[in-house]
């Protein structure tokens, strides 16, 4: 299973948090993000992942163009509502491609623990 694993600043805590929650199911994936998420995932929860460029460098994009070909199945994007973003027009055509593409898209903690759930009972 291949998924993707991206968080703003303010959300990076969370992300290391959910990524040790579920740490067993995705040490058993490959893992991709965006190049400071992927590297707190590596640093903080010991998990092997393919780091992206930064989100405002085009991390979102190079993700959003794998997604397209099918090398993505999943999507945990933790997103920071409150706080606006340069690159908003490459979040929204990721997840915009999540839904053309049928692939499933965790926006929050709350969705990202059943998404992983579900999925690691596959």
């Amino acid at each position: 299973m291949n998924i993707a694993l991206i968080a703003h600043d303010h959300k990076k805590d969370d992300m290391v948090a959910l990524a040790k929650e579920f740490a067993g199911f995705l040490a058993t994936c490959q893992l991709v993000a965006t190049g400071t998420t992927g590297g707190r995932l590596q640093m903080e929860a010991g998990l092997d992942v393919e780091c992206m460029l930064s989100g405002p460098m085009g991390g979102d994009l190079q993700i959003g163009a794998r997604l397209a070909v099918g090398q993505v199945d999943a999507v945990v994007f933790l997103r920071d509502p409150m706080t606006p973003q340069p690159h908003e027009p490459d979040i929204n055509a990721l997840v915009r491609a999540c839904d053309v593409h049928d692939i499933p898209c965790a926006t929050n903690v709350a969705g990202a623990r059943l998404l992983l759930a579900a999925l690691s009972r596959r």
